[in-house]
């Protein structure tokens, strides 16, 4: 076994590792207003539920190298609303691009191609192309050295048409494919979908319920 003690390691050590090992990490592309009303997009995979009575999502931001708070952190920070989507393969450059570093009068959606349309519940505007929106207003938030980490409590579903049956409370699994994070710059898919059975003996099934509208 490879032993590494993490209190004797640099930071950047420690997230070169994490980053690597905690693998693959779903995507939240994020909306946010900024001051002046400029719509900022940006992709974070330190992102994934955290429970659903209250309905709340966590996001991890980075502090820049000189301190500074990047636009999607100092915009939640201001205003208490954002909206985190799923990227899908068909938008999955497009949310890639939203990370490079634009400046903050220049909204991201329009720099990439991507379409912006009212939310129903908060002031940020969704994206017309990402397969799921949460409309989310912040609900409680932790500070480190190096972060801001955003709980964010879920007020508004938006979906692709046909993706959710409403009265089954299914989901479509079939025509949901979202990327998600590998290590370094690497993306996977999600096609490759494998079942276990529940019970020894048990054959593992080929189809559910969650599956099917």
């Amino acid at each position: 076994m490879t032993e590494v003690d993490f209190e004797s390691i640099t930071g950047y050590q420690r997230y070169k590792l994490m980053a690597s090992l905690i693998v693959p990490r779903p995507i939240a592309l994020v909306t946010t207003l900024g001051p002046t009303g400029v719509v900022n997009a940006a992709p974070f995979s330190m992102f994934n539920m955290v429970g659903e009575d209250p309905p709340i999502l966590m996001i991890s931001i980075n502090r820049l190298k000189d301190g500074r708070l990047k636009d999607t952190a100092a915009n939640i920070l201001r205003s208490g609303e954002f909206v985190v989507h799923m990227s899908d393969e068909p938008m999955a450059q497009k949310m890639h691009d939203c990370g490079e570093a634009f400046p903050s009068d220049v909204s991201e959606l329009a720099a990439v191609g991507l379409t912006a349309v009212p939310s129903h519940r908060v002031a940020p505007p969704r994206i017309q192309e990402a397969p799921v929106a949460f409309e989310c207003v912040l609900h409680e938030k932790l500070e480190t050295d190096s972060r801001y980490v955003f709980i964010g409590r879920i007020v508004w579903l938006a979906a692709r048409a046909g993706l959710i049956d409403t009265e089954a409370w299914r989901v479509n699994l079939r025509d949901y494919r979202p990327v998600a994070r590998f290590g370094a710059s690497f993306y996977t898919r999600t096609n490759d979908r494998f079942s276990l059975s529940d019970g020894s003996g048990q054959r593992a099934p080929t189809s559910t319920g969650i599956d099917e509208l």
